[in-house]
């Protein structure tokens, strides 16, 4: 399959969402059509209030962009339903050139497997093995059906039988003298124009009559066929090859493998492979989350190319990228934050550049391409410059942010203090989301000295329900980093009227010990005038672990 995924950061925030909608609709208008706009994280309230304020929906979710059986599966599925004869399924498999075939219910369930070598065993069957080449079971319609024939006279036609061939090639007494040794109700009667053979079928009673060579029985003879309750059916094929086409009028739900294995369409491609390849089964029935059939998969297609790619927007470490990022081909970087540790196997278009939000460089794209940027799209990278920047008032605001923003303005028709008031006012996490939830909402992990930790921040305007709630968010924020096995988690609450921050730490004390900004309670500390995680917060905690680690004061 061919898919770009325009895609932000775990856990996004307003900057990212907007970000990767705006960059996607970028390549798309310069050309590259297979750009869609993805996430890897749950929307928030701000966000939400972003993309309904705008009209624009919420970028599709992708949990893991690993390769997955989905991706190279057969969606068209070549099967027979349970009731289909094996000629039915001998003809679709000789035309299509399939060696096995699924046996699909009319709730697109599979069944069973059908193989070419099972049915060829079942239709020809080893003498010398005790098998009874003149047993058929099989209904009326089918035998019909199988033999191109034509049901002349029919009692119980959908009924199966377990029926004995006997070919009506012998002298009249003795065919009367076997015909004696069997059932009558059992026998299927195969002959061509012998009428003597015929008349004595009907009288004895035999469950069908099978008149062979496209011969046409006469009236008189249909007549005592209905009076006996003898069906009569017309080949138009010989005797002999009549005969040998019988066997395969059987339902095809008696000869298929019921044992079979089989995956959901999401499984990862690298988690079932030794499974599948391992396994005797060639082919592997693939299901979606109500057990439905949607697809087939072969020993074969895990050779296929998986050709999704992604861009990157508004992080550039791989912690912090979608799940399977590193699986996949990455072949752009759109971010302001500061170059983690990221590898690719060739050339990349990689813009890093310091400003105050990845929409500003998006922003930019189309403004320096001369590309035509759409009110909506505008006003989209409008909420994501001024969420980042605090509407240019963080420290991380640059003049190209200053610049940018005026031009979105004009676009999108927005006036951007105004916008920043409902923003902040749409949605207070610490008001509407459990501890829990509220410390992981925009959450970011990074790593320093061999050393893996977190930095989530929370805007609100004022503290008040942050001092209601701070035993939970401690509580919350220890958990999170004990079930992450972090050497420390972080929380930045910001208040955006005052332009000041709280910050919670949970983790090693001896980095605890080398925070000096003033500790309001035990895990508490005020940061005045800081703002930023990125361009305040991020260096001084990186800067308070190395001296953590090395036992010395900065």
């Amino acid at each position: 399959m061919s898919e770009i995924l325009v895609i932000g950061h775990k856990n996004p925030d307003t900057d990212a969402i907007c970000s990767a909608i705006g960059y996607a609709e970028f390549k798309r208008r310069t050309g590259l059509e297979e750009a869609v706009a993805a996430r890897c994280g749950d929307t928030n309230d701000r966000i939400d209030f972003v993309l309904e304020t705008f009209g624009i929906p919420a970028p599709k979710f992708v949990a893991d962009v690993s390769p997955k059986i989905s991706d190279v599966m057969q969606r068209r599925i070549l099967s027979v339903p349970p009731g289909a004869t094996a000629a039915e399924a001998l003809r679709l498999m000789d035309g299509k050139n399939l060696r096995i075939l699924p046996v699909m219910d009319a709730e697109q369930k599979c069944r069973g497997l059908l193989s070419l070598f099972k049915l060829s065993k079942f239709l020809f069957p080893a003498v010398s093995q005790g098998a009874n080449t003149r047993e058929v079971l099989s209904s009326l319609d089918g035998l019909a059906q199988t033999l191109d024939g034509q049901l002349i006279v029919g009692f119980d036609t959908d009924r199966e039988d377990e029926l004995i061939l006997m070919i009506g090639a012998m002298g009249l007494e003795s065919f009367a003298a076997r015909l004696e040794k069997f059932p009558p109700e059992k026998c299927c009667v195969i002959v061509g124009d012998r009428w003597d053979i015929q008349n004595i079928a009907i009288r004895e009673g035999v469950r069908v009559l099978i008149i062979t060579g496209g011969t046409q029985a006469e009236p008189k003879t249909l007549e005592a066929a209905r009076k006996r309750n003898v069906s009569v059916i017309t080949s138009p094929h010989d005797t002999a090859t009549t005969a040998s086409l019988c066997r395969a009028a059987v339902a095809v739900r008696h000869v298929l493998n019921e044992e079979f294995l089989c995956f959901r369409e999401n499984a990862p491609l690298a988690a079932v492979r030794d499974e599948a390849t391992s396994s005797g089964f060639l082919v592997f029935p693939v299901l979606n989350g109500q057990g439905q059939t949607v697809g087939i998969l072969s020993k074969t297609d895990f050779l296929k190319t998986v050709t999704r790619k992604l861009i990157l927007v508004d992080h550039n470490e791989l912690s912090q990228a979608v799940q399977g990022a590193d699986e996949v081909e990455i072949i752009e970087i759109i971010d302001h934050h500061r170059i983690g540790a990221l590898a690719t196997q060739q050339p990349i278009l990689f813009r890093n550049e310091p400003v105050g939000s990845t929409c500003t460089i998006v922003a930019d794209c189309f403004f320096r391409n001369d590309v035509e940027l759409p009110a909506d799209i505008a006003g989209l990278l409008l909420a994501g410059v001024v969420s980042d920047t605090l509407n240019l008032t963080s420290p991380t605001t640059t003049g190209r942010d200053v610049e940018i923003l005026r031009k979105l303005e004009t676009l999108s028709r927005t006036n951007a203090r105004e916008f920043t008031e409902k923003l902040f006012a749409s949605g207070s996490l610490l008001t509407l989301k459990p501890a829990p939830q509220a410390i992981t909402t925009d959450c970011k992990e990074y790593r320093e000295d061999g050393k893996n930790f977190s930095v989530a921040q929370i805007e609100e305007v004022g503290f008040d329900q942050f001092w209601k709630r701070k035993e939970e968010l401690l509580s919350a924020l220890e958990a999170y980093r004990a079930q992450r096995a972090y050497h420390f988690s972080s929380l930045l609450v910001t208040d955006v009227a005052t332009q000041s921050s709280l910050l919670l730490v949970a983790g090693d004390e001896k980095l605890v010990r080398r925070i000096d900004y003033p500790r309001l309670e035990p895990g508490i500390y005020e940061l005045r005038e800081v703002v930023s995680r990125k361009k305040q917060l991020l260096p001084y905690l990186a800067h308070c672990l190395r001296e953590a680690e090395q036992g010395v004061k900065g």
